[in-house]
């Protein structure tokens, strides 16, 4: 069970898709997950906890060492909740890891926003190459 694996005090955070993904998929594939992990163990979550601040070409087909590069700055945290994840523990959630490029672009905005602890939470990984 997921809760068993989640500090108590966990924020979940959903990695933010870009506008045009967003344009057209209709929803943030991660907030679903993160919503589904907070009704299942009463954890707090953030919606808009990380921004992306650029529109990084698709990912999928690219090596890491390019993924890494695309993504360095990708993501910032909301000024309106820097107060709240100072000093907190926080829970990346995300669909799918391939590199860890997002993964790590993400945790390195939450570094630098003051959060103490941060781990992930992802559904599913694709096989490495």
């Amino acid at each position: 069970m997921a809760h068993d694996l989640l500090p108590p005090d966990a924020i979940l955070v959903p990695i933010p898709v870009s506008s045009r993904r967003l344009a057209e998929r209709g929803y943030n594939q991660a907030w679903e997950l993160a919503k589904a992990v907070q009704r299942r163990t009463g954890r707090a979550a953030l919606a808009d906890a990380l921004v992306r601040v650029i529109e990084a070409p698709d990912q999928h087909q690219l090596p890491q060492t390019q993924r890494l590069n695309n993504l360095h700055g990708a993501f910032a945290v909301h000024p309106d909740h820097v107060p709240r994840l100072t000093g907190a523990r926080v829970v990346l959630v995300d669909d799918v890891r391939t590199t860890g490029a997002t993964l790590n672009s993400a945790a390195q905005a939450l570094q630098q926003a003051g959060v103490a602890d941060i781990g992930a939470l992802v559904l599913a990984r694709t096989p490495s190459d």
